[in-house]
């Protein structure tokens, strides 16, 4: 009978107590299991019990994992260990709005063929850019505050005229919702023209102007988006749809 072999062991101490279970260490066991590791598996139940294993092992932060009698150290210190890539959290991408288009499409997609037989239409164009707008000012209303300040670093009128960056994403939301049933144009039309005029020459003003390097506000102030092509992207988008709009035939 072939023998199986014998997978390696980490020790694996980590905070599992009644009101909170630390996420690093469920992450940390889950990588140490798909790297193929049998983890003996150390619950820290009181913060006493915590604080007692950290002095005891001179260490700041749980989880810790020890293989062959050697601490490795957390969740990165981990990863670092079966050299795997980190994720610098100061990394600027435009992961976020990229989401958000893709979610759009979908939706859009999944309509337009329910509703006309085919995925592909021109309805589904319009909602993919009212849906790709009402999720983008949705993400800003989340924190007003904290997107005003960052839209107030590049937007020309907001730096002029301050309640416009508290008022720019609901005429967003605004203009977006109404777009995607096609309802009061005499209203949204103006309101995109006007948002996403305005912004896209404060975008391209600040990017291929001025050169600066900032964070898009885009998807409220959380996220790390560059300003750059993308950022003009919403804008364009916005003003195509509004134009797009103003042919009632289509």
């Amino acid at each position: 009978m072939e023998q199986q072999p014998t997978r390696p062991v980490a020790q694996l101490y980590r905070m599992v107590m009644e009101k909170h279970v630390c996420p690093w260490g469920l992450r940390a066991k889950y990588l140490l299991e798909k790297q193929g590791y049998r983890v003996e598996d150390h619950h820290l139940t009181t913060r006493e019990e915590t604080d007692a294993f950290k002095a005891k092992h001179d260490v700041q932060t749980t989880p810790q994992t020890f293989i062959d009698g050697q601490r490795i150290g957390g969740y990165d210190d981990l990863r670092r260990y079966f050299g795997l890539p980190l994720t610098d959290p100061n990394a600027k991408t435009y992961r976020p709005v990229l989401a958000v288009f893709a979610v759009a499409a979908a939706l859009a997609l999944v309509l337009s063929q329910s509703f006309f037989g085919s995925p592909l239409t021109l309805r589904a164009l319009e909602w993919f850019i009212a849906f790709s707008m009402a999720i983008l000012a949705m993400l800003k209303l989340q924190d007003v505050e904290k997107f005003a300040t960052m839209f107030l670093g590049y937007d020309l009128l907001a730096r002029r005229w301050v309640p416009y960056a508290y008022l720019y994403p609901f005429a967003e939301a605004l203009a977006g919702v109404l777009m995607a049933g096609r309802l009061l144009p005499w209203l949204s039309i103006p309101i995109s023209i006007f948002i996403g005029t305005i912004g896209g020459i404060s975008v391209f003003y600040a990017v291929y102007v001025q050169k600066r390097e900032l964070e898009c506000a885009c998807v409220g102030g959380s996220g790390k988006v560059p300003l750059g092509p993308v950022s003009l992207l919403e804008n364009v988008m916005m003003v195509a749809m509004a134009i797009w709009m103003m042919f009632p035939a289509h």
